[in-house]
């Protein structure tokens, strides 16, 4: 599975965790893509994420083939925080098109919840280790500014 990581498993750690032969293969983002907070967890003390089509935004992320033994697991990981699998379009920076698989929230959305910051620091953690672009970075940091 071509897994486009946007949450926490974006953190090498984390998905060590759950897939720990997966393979990085590229940087991606999903074009007409926002960042949302639907849901609310209070293991995590605060809002989690999710991904909703947005007109004029964009969601950047890290992409890595997981192997087949290793796709419930990374499933199981994301299902406990109330995503479900979803197929979508992610385009490299060289302008390429991929399918790829992500999770978005499978709940009936409330609003919007004040962000965990504990969960985005390791988002953050992440996106700086795989370099996204500087842009995503500041927009999580803001994120963290509000929720702190």
């Amino acid at each position: 599975m071509l897994y486009f990581a946007y949450t926490a498993l974006i953190t090498p750690e984390r998905l060590a965790q759950v897939a720990p032969t997966a393979e990085f293969k590229f940087i991606a983002h999903l074009p007409e893509w926002g960042l949302e907070f639907p849901i609310n967890d209070d293991d995590w003390g605060g809002g989690l994420p999710s991904v909703s089509p947005t007109t004029g935004s964009t969601v950047w992320g890290a992409v890595f083939e997981v192997p087949e033994g290793e796709v419930d697991l990374v499933k199981k990981m994301e299902g406990e925080e109330h995503r479900a699998a979803t197929t979508i379009e992610a385009m490299d920076r060289t302008g390429k098109r991929h399918q790829v698989t992500t999770f978005v929230f499978d709940g009936k959305k409330n609003g919007g919840y004040t962000p965990s910051s504990k969960y985005l620091l390791m988002m953050l953690r992440g996106s700086r280790h795989w370099s996204l672009p500087a842009g995503w970075i500041a927009g999580l940091e803001e994120h963290l500014s509000a929720a702190s």
